[in-house]
């Protein structure tokens, strides 16, 4: 089970967020948006979470992927390079 440190770890950015002021930020959600429309607010945020979080991973992949994979070098020969001239001029 999570601890609530490991729940909140993505709010690192809020340093001084303590229980006090938690709870008023709860409530005023709570006062906006009123209590029939809150599962569904938290539900589409977490799913909208989940989404970017699928999607940077998947980003980050392909980033590794296209660092790890030895690039393509092709090289031509003069006796190609001929070839492509003598077709442009037609």
């Amino acid at each position: 089970m999570n601890t609530p440190i490991e729940i909140l770890a993505p709010l690192g950015f809020l340093p001084n967020l303590g229980p006090m002021e938690m709870f008023v930020v709860l409530v005023v959600v709570l006062l906006i948006f009123g209590p029939k429309k809150l599962p569904e607010l938290f539900r589409s945020f977490g799913k909208s979470i989940k989404e970017f979080k699928k999607a940077s991973s998947e980003i980050e992949d392909d980033i590794r992927t296209a660092m790890d994979s030895e690039p393509e070098i092709k090289q031509s020969s003069t006796k190609e390079k001929e070839l492509d001239l003598k077709g442009d001029d037609k």
